[in-house]
């Protein structure tokens, strides 16, 4: 598993878990990834959300205890992502630059992109703003130089792509400008 310092550590309660959910599922992705889980089918990648779900959700890890997760919103990430992977990979392509193709990236900013993609694609019940804000903090849990600002301009490009109105208008789904569901 990656090593990611104090990202969800300082929020409280609900929104607390749905970071520490955020930031788990950015690390089951690329465990499958690099272990190539992806090739054996749906079944193993739901063998990966059933052993983080046991051995690391609320779970004391390398000295960092971050917490419980919001469970519901881990397995939707990690399998909504999985199994969106292709359509995802092309919208993420088309937001990067030519000189940075997708492939070129590193894995877990890979993860981190697709993880974001399929939020602002799949879940209208988040905000842009939030999606696109927890993923540049979950960034800045793994990289100190440029990449999070990599990962802020492509989620704003599909942010834009996928939610015009809610990026428009700055608000979220509810219309009301209230705190964002994060």
């Amino acid at each position: 598993m990656i090593d990611a310092p104090h990202t969800a550590a300082t929020r409280s309660g609900s929104g607390r878990r749905r970071s520490v959910a955020r930031l788990l599922a950015v690390q089951a992705l690329y465990q499958i990834e690099i272990t190539k889980v992806e090739a054996s089918g749906v079944g193993a990648v739901d063998a990966v959300i059933a052993e983080f779900v046991k051995h690391r959700l609320g779970q004391e890890i390398e000295g960092e205890n971050y917490g419980e997760a919001d469970r519901a919103l881990f397995a939707d990430i990690v399998a909504g992502t999985s199994s969106h992977q292709r359509e995802l990979d092309e919208m993420i392509s088309a937001a990067l630059s030519d000189e940075w193709p997708l492939q070129r990236l590193e894995t877990i900013l890979r993860a981190i992109l697709r993880a974001g993609a399929y939020e602002l694609r799949a879940r209208a019940d988040v905000p842009p703003r939030v999606v696109i804000s927890e993923y540049l903090d979950v960034a800045h849990a793994f990289f100190a130089g440029k990449e999070p600002g990599m990962v802020n301009g492509v989620l704003d490009r599909l942010a834009r792509l996928l939610r015009q109105d809610d990026v428009d208008h700055g608000l979220g789904p509810d219309r009301g400008g209230g705190p964002a569901s994060r």
